[in-house]
């Protein structure tokens, strides 16, 4: 082993590759480990950190699952009224992963100014509801407390806020339609906080007041709610508590996780781990055939040393073995100058939000980033050994050589 130390100390030597034929090569090779490592971080934190950021505002503003009554029929505005009385509310407890439930209701109405008029969705909320994803949202003002008597506070997109002309503390003139006048009912709204998800399909829509004000236009009783939003605590067992959450709730109500109420969302959503395998098998394919041609290089430069070697008795195995070392060293070399860059472009992004991106195409305003170090040291670890496992075949080669004809060898 101390042999075997002292030969790869020389051969990994700066000093052997600043007169050697093979440096150019060698810094190819690290170049190609580096960019591909760069290339595979960006890859993950971007598609992870895009599904991750996209799946959170929908879910901001539909919960993971949503129950509600069979005739809604998919509709945006609640039309049947579904009873808080349920076993399953206000805890969930059958059902393991269930982080929060939350009864809301929705209602058309049109806002209307002086100026202009915008046609929206009010979405009544009561005090178990979770502002967690809105606390992150809000960009003016404060959020609505209804907690405790029936208010007028609401909360309005900045997206509506700009093109209605409103800010924080204006009245808002409501007007709700009802299916039992040909008047609408008027209800005047003071705005205590504005919002921005970057989610347009969503901010163009969405104004957030009080059930209780959903429960009287409506006409309906104190204790009847729209249906009822339903968090849970892994998102990768989503279809899994959908299928636990519907079979615990009962017949007449129906169960939709959010996957399938944007199936066409979460489907462009899924291409992107297509995308990020794709990638990955590109970059360790390039990476693996740079380090390839650059140990094959190694070892017809060092043919002579191979022969004298095998003539002090050395076996094939103990010289692979140097090579390997040598082609190891090489690759953790390119793995760090990859990392640091890399984790080094996707910490600016996330802290300085370098690159935008439009909102109506991929619904956020930056590039998203998501660091976790699951992935980073599965990129390192996994590079590290398909390279090594990819460079044992050519250095098959080394058993070939004959240590007569490679003395001689010039």
């Amino acid at each position: 082993m101390n042999f075997e130390y002292f030969v790869v100390k020389r051969l990994i030597s700066a000093k052997k590759y600043k007169s050697s034929i093979s440096a150019p090569i060698i810094k190819i090779a690290i170049t190609a480990i580096a960019i591909g490592v760069i290339m595979m971080l960006v890859s993950f934190a971007t598609g992870l950190g895009l599904q991750e950021k996209i799946r959170d505002k929908i879910s901001a503003f539909n919960g993971h699952i949503n129950i509600s009554s069979y005739d809604n029929n998919s509709s945006k505005v609640s039309l049947i009224p579904v009873s808080k009385n349920q076993d399953f509310y206000p805890e969930f407890n059958t059902v393991d992963g269930i982080k929060h439930i939350q009864a809301v209701a929705t209602k058309f109405a049109v806002i209307r100014t002086e100026e202009d008029f915008e046609g929206i969705i009010v979405k009544g909320v009561g005090d178990d509801y979770s502002w967690e994803y809105f606390d992150e949202f809000l960009i003016d003002g404060k959020l609505p407390d209804f907690s405790s008597n029936l208010n007028d506070e609401i909360l309005i997109s900045q997206y509506l806020a700009n093109r209605l002309q409103l800010k924080v503390g204006d009245k808002v003139p409501t007007y709700f339609l009802r299916e039992d006048s040909e008047r609408p009912l008027a209800r005047g709204f003071e705005i205590t906080g504005i919002y921005e998800s970057g989610f347009q399909e969503f901010d163009e829509l969405y104004l957030l007041a009080d059930i209780r004000h959903i429960q009287r236009i409506n006409k309906w009783e104190d204790d009847q709610v729209g249906n009822f939003e339903v968090f849970v605590e892994n998102f990768n067992e989503l279809d899994q508590k959908g299928n636990e959450v519907y079979e615990n709730t009962g017949s007449f109500l129906d169960t939709q996780t959010i996957s399938q109420k944007y199936y066409s969302i979460f489907e462009w959503l899924s291409l992107f781990d297509f995308n990020i395998a794709l990638i990955i098998g590109i970059m360790i394919l390039v990476a693996g055939i740079n380090m390839i041609t650059a140990l094959l290089v190694l070892i017809l430069e060092r043919t002579q040393m191979i022969g004298i070697l095998k003539g002090l008795g050395a076996g094939d195995w103990s010289i692979r073995k140097i090579f390997l070392y040598n082609a190891g060293y090489l690759i953790i070399l390119g793995l760090f100058w990859g990392n640091l860059i890399g984790i080094g472009i996707l910490a600016l992004q996330k802290y300085f939000k370098l690159v935008p991106l439009d909102p109506r195409t991929y619904y956020v305003t930056e590039v998203p980033i998501y660091l976790n170090w699951d992935y980073i040291l599965a990129v390192n670890f996994g590079t590290l050994i398909l390279c090594m496992l990819m460079l044992l075949i050519p250095s098959v080669i080394i058993s070939k050589i004959s240590p007569v004809k490679a003395i001689k060898f010039e």
